[in-house]
């Protein structure tokens, strides 16, 4: 049976042809891409040459190509449009994926070679791009056990194949008990408070599961709202204790387990390679790159912060008192009574700013700033196989009429599709031979659906979720780097979010918006008024909002910067750590741990704390561009070619000093937040 993972593309772009491609097709692929890298590796370890750069660092740049392929579509599908079956797909080759890369940084001959390179690295004429991928490798053999004894190997590829299994499990979990939760309301008196829009979503929910009334969920589009405009205090308290104990039930889908399991065995891991703490070995090659660094940083931020914190937390709640609230003032109320002081302050809120966010409105508006700064063209291809119905592919151009990339965007929840917002990649780019191939990137969201008598009308912050995907997205498509294990986001994690925060700034920006917000309904332009109440409303309790980010970076840091195995329980062990930073009674049987998927799922371990760094470093960016001009050709060239074109050819510091001049301070952060 022919298998297309196997085939060389026939589609447009070599695009992965999703419309071919079924649950049977993964496993043969990805066995026999795995035996095809094995012989790439055997050629680079037997090659009678001696080890230079190009026979052996460059040549394993280029070694598992078809493996790329196989993994980079079973992956992102796990998360974007999973079901049972890929779900089991995903846990069967995890461990093969493991153990062969295993294989590979545990093969003897090959880190001798590599370490021969890079015990002669001054000597061999390299550039920065070599020298930078040269250092990666041999850290990423390090820390992928190469010098280690046999034993100690051993030990070793049991923890990671153990932690591949664990992660997979980890959101799994979360998928399951996200969707597993739902608010059926009948009685309409429930619905005190909800706008028509949000009732109306429900209302459509209700039908397509089958029932009467109205169904609210734990994805964000219907969660997040809720709490903001629910006049049912009873059911605020529903809906947040639902949110915040996922995979802390003690049922089947319960997460305590694998957390203790997970964080105990990168400690050990850690240990193994001479580490104190997980957090020392992942910091190495960062920004901030040891543990005190970065608590450092955090204790910085804290201290600017919480007085803010404090200030707002105290002003929601004096407002809630004077409007009618008793009893103790909790978590659930948080967000409902933020909402109305910031409307009676401002007179803005999501309801007032959504019919001007239309969403194609702004994926227009959003490509035509691109455009503006960058010279990108998006032309929507119909040719291009999708993996759901509701996916679009756009080809990308620039001002040459050159191809740069192609971009899927997928907007919509649905049950297979894991919460949150993300980019993601199902090719990176890489140059060899005088040929560029170009990426194939994806942004996956979860927004708001179409409801049945209006479009799909983002919220203010889904509007800068879109700006931040997108800068990713952007830091993916204009790479222009010779190896792909350095182009586009392949970057270190303190520095991979100032492309993507940076973007959230056109959110606020009169220039940008009166170019293209206009009333979904009578085709009226945003007035200035409510684009100066955005901007004004900016800093609205950004003191609590710092707290709370703040917060998970400290979580982070505590769960591996642990010196010896954890045995207590998560949610003691999580209450120590956010003492500091809670301001709401404790609500009992919640915790964060348990569904903190960027820390025990995706790749945030030890490097939270790098969204408010991105913030300091993009803050200074975007200060330059208020200086120079927002949409001054010279400093987007200058961010283009020394940020978004180098991937990871350089140090990151390197790299921001050549577009901005100099080093990055707190400053322009601390001024745009409110915090000085």
């Amino acid at each position: 049976m022919a298998n297309p993972f196997l085939e060389k593309y026939s589609t447009p772009f070599e695009t992965p042809p999703f419309d071919t491609i079924n649950i049977s097709h993964y496993k043969p692929a990805i066995e026999e891409a795995i035996e095809s890298a094995r012989e790439e590796i055997k050629n680079i370890t037997e090659n009678p040459d001696p080890p230079s750069f190009e026979n052996t660092i460059a040549a394993l740049d280029r070694t598992g190509d078809t493996l790329g392929r196989v993994t980079s579509v079973l992956f992102n599908l796990n998360s974007a449009e999973t079901s049972k079956d890929l779900q089991q797909i995903a846990q069967d080759l995890s461990p093969l994926l493991t153990r062969f890369s295993n294989d590979i940084t545990l093969n003897r001959d090959l880190f001798s070679r590599i370490k021969t390179v890079f015990g002669k690295k001054e000597s061999e004429g390299l550039d920065t791009e070599q020298l930078m991928l040269l250092e990666r490798r041999y850290r990423g053999f390090i820390l992928g056990g190469a010098a280690l004894d046999e034993v100690k190997r051993e030990r070793f590829r049991e923890i990671s194949e153990k932690l591949s299994m664990l992660s997979l499990k980890f959101e799994e979990n979360v998928l399951e008990e996200t969707n597993a939760f739902e608010l059926h309301l009948t009685d309409q008196s429930d619905l005190i408070g909800l706008p028509d829009g949000i009732i109306e979503m429900a209302s459509l929910e209700a039908r397509n599961r089958g029932k009467a009334g109205w169904v609210f969920t734990l994805h964000f589009p219907s969660y997040v709202p809720f709490m903001q405009y629910s006049g049912v205090r009873s059911l605020r308290e529903k809906m947040l204790i639902a949110y915040s104990s996922r995979a802390f039930r003690g049922n089947e889908h319960d997460n305590r387990d694998l957390v203790m399991n997970i964080v105990n065995l990168r400690l050990e891991i850690a240990n193994l390679l001479g580490f104190s703490n997980f957090a020392e070995m992942i910091l190495g090659d960062r920004m901030v790159d040891t543990p005190g660094k970065v608590m450092d940083f955090l204790d910085k931020i804290f201290l600017a912060s919480h007085p803010a914190a404090l200030r707002d937390f105290n002003r929601v709640g004096e407002y809630a008192f004077n409007n009618g609230h008793r009893g103790n003032f909790e978590r659930w109320d948080w967000a409902f009574y933020s909402e109305k002081l910031k409307k009676s302050l401002y007179n803005i809120d999501d309801e007032i700013l959504k019919p001007y966010f239309r969403l194609e409105l702004v994926e227009n508006a959003i490509f035509e700033l691109a455009g503006k700064l960058y010279g990108l063209l998006f032309k929507e291809n119909s040719e291009i196989p999708v993996y759901h119905p509701e996916v679009k592919a756009f080809e990308v151009i620039d001002s040459k009429n050159a191809h740069i990339a192609i971009l899927y965007l997928d907007y919509h929840p649905r049950p297979g599709k894991n919460g949150g917002a993300w980019m993601t990649s199902f090719r990176d780019q890489r140059t060899l031979n005088s040929i560029d191939t170009r990426p194939l990137i994806s942004i996956v969201t979860n927004f708001s659906r179409p409801g049945e008598t209006r479009p799909s009308l983002l919220t203010f912050s889904e509007l800068t979720t879109f700006l931040h995907e997108f800068g990713h997205a952007l830091h993916g498509m204009l790479s222009k780097c010779t190896y792909e294990s350095l182009s586009g986001t392949n970057v270190p994690r303190d520095f991979v979010e100032l492309p993507s925060q940076f973007m959230e700034n056109w959110a606020f920006e009169q220039e940008w918006l009166d170019k293209w917000a206009v009333h979904y309904v009578t085709g009226e332009k945003i007035p200035f008024e409510i684009i100066k109440k955005i901007k004004e409303s900016s800093t609205f309790n950004e003191g609590y909002a710092c707290d709370r980010q703040l917060g998970f970076g400290y979580l982070d840091m505590a769960w591996h910067t642990v010196y010896r195995s954890v045995d207590e329980e998560i949610a003691d062990f999580e209450t120590k750590v956010m003492k500091k930073l809670n301001l709401f009674p404790e609500v009992e049987n919640t915790n964060i741990s348990s569904s903190f998927g960027h820390l025990f799922g995706g790749g945030y371990a030890a490097g939270y704390y790098g969204y408010k760094w991105a913030e300091v470093l993009e803050a200074d960016a975007f200060s330059h561009f208020r200086e120079t001009g927002l949409f001054n050709k010279a400093t987007a060239e200058a961010f283009k070619k020394n940020i978004l074109e180098k991937g990871g050819t350089d140090k990151p510091m390197n790299l921001y000093v050549n577009f901005r001049g100099k080093e990055p301070t707190i400053e322009a952060f601390l001024k745009r937040s409110g915090l000085t």
